[in-house]
């Protein structure tokens, strides 16, 4: 295999995002984290300090969403719901950038928003994901302004998507394409070595994970955790048994995690 599974295991934050997660769903997914060894859980602010204690002892991180998905809080909001996450125990921010206000060329007003988090979540020994919601920004200028932006202001990652970007089609139905190899390839050579990038949404498949690291991701937000490490295991007896394992690393951006 070409990365050994901690490598791979390690890339993920478990996403427990969906609007219609129970008590009974969070506990079932940090068990599942825990279980497959990821990274981190990616939870709701309600939910941190839940999380923490079923995590504690397991090594895995609580990771916590702030002004999820629109960005839309006001900036003073999106610091105290970090102030109140990290407290819950959260140790990782993934904050969503004021979407209207990069469309709208204020980037003087998103470069102070994400400071402010990023002040926060550093205050508190936490490190912080900006997400730029690379399916409503119409063109890589935009895209490359906000890495400058975030580095600046002292982002530790840099993240694609929220996983929710839905955008309304030609034909009236909404869809999204998440992390895409373009986008990936197009932040990983716009922040410098100290900035990592996170994928986030439509990496479904092993394959979809290792092309995320090949291109320079870190990490990778995803629900389908067991069905990759699964599969991981899969064709890591097949190579030692010396069958053809199908490691193809293949495309990414295909739909939403």
């Amino acid at each position: 295999m070409k990365y050994t599974y901690d490598q791979l295991a390690g890339m993920i934050d478990h996403s427990l995002l969906h609007p219609t997660m129970t008590d009974k769903d969070l506990e079932d997914g940090c068990k599942l984290a825990a279980k497959y060894r990821v990274a981190s859980v990616c939870i709701k602010p309600y939910a941190a300090k839940r999380a923490a204690e079923l995590l504690k002892g397991t090594g895995v991180k609580v990771g916590c969403v702030i002004g999820f998905p629109h960005g839309n809080s006001c900036t003073e909001s999106k610091r105290y719901e970090t102030e109140l996450a990290c407290r819950d125990g959260a140790v990782e921010i993934d904050m969503v950038v004021n979407i209207g206000k990069a469309l709208g060329g204020d980037f003087d007003y998103v470069e102070r928003d994400v400071k402010a988090v990023c002040d926060e979540v550093h205050k508190r020994g936490a490190k912080v994901k900006v997400i730029f919601e690379n399916d409503f920004m119409p063109n890589d200028e935009i895209k490359v302004k906000l890495c400058q932006i975030c580095e600046r202001a002292g982002a530790d990652w840099v993240k694609t998507s929220t996983g929710y970007g839905f955008v309304k089609q030609k034909d009236g139905s909404y869809n999204y394409k998440g992390a895409t190899e373009h986008d990936l390839s197009l932040m990983r050579a716009n922040v410098s070595a100290k900035v990592q990038v996170k994928a986030a949404g439509g990496v479904r498949d092993l394959d979809g994970l290792i092309k995320v690291r090949d291109l320079g991701g870190s990490r990778c937000g995803a629900t389908a955790t067991a069905a990759m490490l699964d599969e991981y295991r899969r064709r890591e007896a097949a190579e030692k048994a010396g069958k053809p394992a199908g490691d193809k690393a293949g495309a990414l951006g295909a739909g939403g995690y």
